[in-house]
């Protein structure tokens, strides 16, 4: 996970969430993940899947399009930094809306200036109009969907890219001299998008 990803939970998705939730998160970096830990609530449910075969996932070697999991489970479905990883996410979209109770939401966070990286695969960058199309497919009503970065904020100007802890000690020094004179700094940008299953 990078910054901005972060950040942009502690904002945007945190608030959301309620004590007693049952919650899904999709791809998790590690046990318990980088979100899990950001979440304050304990008094929640939080359960795992990935593709990937861990004694810690709920859902362990998940089909990436077809979740062993019944209609209306979760109260909020969570991915960051999954869905460029998915070949076909209109039709993983679709999956995430039906695991979701009436009522619940599908969370996710993208990078949309991140660099290419397969894992296994990289296939989108997907801003808000983006999301929009993929949520109104699955029959989501999208509450927020914004594109953005946190990272950095007393820089004036921006070039979307990587977040400065994946950048060499070398150019995270320059940035930092050039953003003080006024030149753009690069960080990341991503897209975080809130949307409600209807009851």
């Amino acid at each position: 996970m990078h910054t901005n990803s972060n950040l942009l939970f502690e904002k945007y998705a945190v608030p959301r969430f309620q004590k007693g939730m049952r919650v899904l998160e999709i791809g998790p970096d590690r046990f318990p993940s980088t979100y899990r830990q950001l979440l304050p609530l304990q008094d929640i449910t939080w359960d795992t899947l990935d593709i990937y075969d861990s004694p810690h996932l709920t859902y362990p070697k998940s089909d990436v399009y077809s979740f062993t999991i019944p209609d209306n489970t979760y109260d909020v479905v969570f991915s960051g930094n999954v869905i460029e990883h998915v070949a076909k996410v209109w039709r993983w979209y679709v999956e995430l809306a039906r695991i979701t109770k009436p009522g619940g939401l599908v969370i996710s966070i993208n990078p949309t200036s991140w660099p290419y990286h397969p894992a296994p695969i990289d296939c989108w960058r997907i801003y808000p109009d983006g999301m929009q199309a993929l949520c109104d497919e699955a029959g989501l009503k999208v509450e927020l969907s914004h594109f953005g970065s946190l990272e950095l904020p007393h820089t004036k100007r921006s070039l979307p890219g990587r977040a400065p802890e994946w950048q060499s000690a070398r150019l995270r020094r320059a940035f930092r001299v050039l953003g003080w004179l006024g030149f753009p700094v690069e960080k990341a940008f991503d897209t975080i998008t809130i949307a409600r299953k209807p009851l």
